[in-house]
């Protein structure tokens, strides 16, 4: 009898993957579609949501190109987080999909936390009410964009509109609406309250099952259009982040993810729902437990930002080597501390541990000396000082200490960066075995839904793995923990009005 599979789903920002996953966990097949961004405005930043649907069906045709059909039984979609659409009765996009990467909402944020009140939103909602909720984006629509609004049948995360293309019905998981800032966390369900405040209805928005629950099946017409059997399970998934924690098996104390993405985002589970500034609270996506978050929002997005602008010419031209594998090599030739270089990374903003929509990065310490590999390693270095902030402040808020981080995403690939943030943070860091980890974790909610395990939790010990683990340097950990202490950690506050000061003068300019 042939193996059964599962596939998994992950619309990220930047492409559609879908993955064939084994009980054990092996990836079998794959596919992917890329997608592009849109930035109509400075810190504006949209999709064509039909490009979700487009790159899904081709990732998921080109899943299946290696796989017999008659082997799957379910499938499940994680998903980018904050990232919505308002469409109309047919399901058709009224306008481009806002991402949360987007910053428009800055003026709503200080209409909400007026009506509203900031510690009453974070409450509610498990967040401290910063742009990058929904809820401040969809407030700008409301406001900028009434004849839309006015239009629209239904808000749809992006988890909501696949899954509604697969199934033909309005439904989303907990655990992928909750990011949205528009769920009241203590009633399971969508806040009248935030909802009416925006003028809008609790019945445009799609309705809620907890994670790992089947929601629907694929229907005929979504059968023919993906290659998908008519009939297959369709599982309720959760957002990326909350995903990468249950495929790397984040689920017990001391144990968490670090996904080394676009955003550097680390989460440990939690079976209590607990708020504090120095996480952000969100369904787990084992039903019933919550995820204690951080957030860098300048990961990857930064060193691509960088290689992107900068690094051409860089290197030393090493055959078939990419920029960005050349400025490695350099840059680890470079000692600790980048000879006096430093990068605070608040190129998107700071979420936690400020929470502040008005911060900007920050680069001291240049000389004659630096070069294009120095602020390469500058920038590995500002994230991992930036990760042992807010690690910091999560272990102290919560009373307990990270044993390990599990890292996954693009950016666990590097040797150099694991090594730096173990240097850095003094925390043992051990690579998945699956850079895909966050799609494994999708994978696993179906595995447990169609009882291949009791559990999401049975089913992640099974079916993840670790390969390899970079303990911290002492004599660099040392070094580093002067830089933090002393540098590092104050640098930020000290600067920070200089910085507000400078950021308004900027927007006043371009107004």
């Amino acid at each position: 009898m042939a193996t059964p599979l599962v596939i998994g789903i992950d619309c990220s920002t930047t492409a559609c993957k879908a993955i064939a996953w084994d009980p054990k966990g092996n990836a079998v097949s794959e596919g992917r579609s890329a997608h592009a961004l849109i930035q109509p405005r400075p810190k504006w930043y949209e999709q064509d949501a039909e490009d979700w649907w487009r790159g899904t069906v081709q990732a998921v045709r080109a899943t299946l190109m290696d796989v017999d059909v008659a082997r799957l039984e379910a499938l499940c979609i994680t998903h980018q987080r904050e990232s919505f659409v308002p469409v109309d009765a047919q399901g058709r996009p009224l306008r481009a999909a806002v991402l949360w990467l987007d910053e428009r909402g800055h003026a709503q944020v200080q209409h909400l936390a007026q009506v509203i009140g900031q510690d009453r939103f974070h409450q509610i909602t498990g967040k401290p009410l910063t742009p990058n909720p929904s809820i401040t984006k969809v407030a700008w629509c409301v406001q900028h964009e009434p004849d839309i609004v006015a239009k629209t049948h239904k808000f749809l995360d992006v988890h909501a509109y696949l899954v509604h293309k697969l199934i033909g019905a309005y439904r989303t998981s907990r655990a992928s609406a909750d990011p949205m800032g528009l769920v009241d966390m203590r009633i399971h369900g969508w806040s009248p309250e935030l909802i009416a405040e925006l003028g809008l209805r609790v019945e445009q928005f799609p309705e809620l099952y907890g994670p790992g629950t089947v929601i629907g099946r694929v229907s005929e017409l979504a059968a023919r259009v993906t290659g998908l059997p008519a009939g297959l399970p369709v599982v309720a998934g959760a957002g990326d982040g909350q995903c990468a924690g249950l495929g790397v098996n984040a689920t017990r104390g001391g144990r968490a993810s670090l996904n080394l993405g676009t955003a550097v985002v680390s989460g440990t589970m939690s079976d209590e729902y607990v708020v504090d500034r120095a996480f952000r609270t969100l369904y787990a996506p084992v039903d019933g437990t919550y995820v204690l978050e951080t957030v860098i929002h300048g990961g990857t997005f930064t060193i691509n930002w960088f290689v992107q602008h900068f690094g051409c010419g860089c290197g030393d031209g090493h055959e078939k080597l990419s920029v960005e594998e050349e400025l490695e090599i350099q840059a680890g030739k470079i000692p600790p501390g980048s000879q006096g270089l430093m990068l605070v990374p608040y190129w998107s903003h700071a979420m936690t541990p400020y929470w502040d929509p008005a911060a900007s990065g920050i680069t001291i310490g240049w000389t004659g000396v630096h070069g294009a590999a120095h602020i390469f390693r500058a920038i590995l270095e500002g994230i991992a000082y930036e990760q042992r902030l807010v690690g910091d402040a999560m272990m102290e808020a919560v009373g307990e200490t990270h044993q390990e981080y599990v890292a996954l995403g693009g950016g666990s690939r590097s040797d150099l960066w694991c090594q730096i943030l173990a240097d850095v943070t003094g925390v043992p860091i051990t690579r998945s075995a699956d850079v895909e980890a966050t799609c494994l974790g999708a994978g696993i909610l179906a595995a447990a839904a169609v009882g291949w395990y009791p559990d999401p939790v049975s089913a992640a010990q099974s079916m993840t793995s670790t390969r390899g683990q970079f303990l911290p340097d002492p004599a660099n950990y040392s070094f580093y923990g002067q830089l933090f202490n002393q540098v590092y950690e104050p640098l930020y506050p000290t600067l920070r009005p200089l910085i507000h000061r400078l950021t308004a003068l900027s927007r006043e300019a371009s107004a």
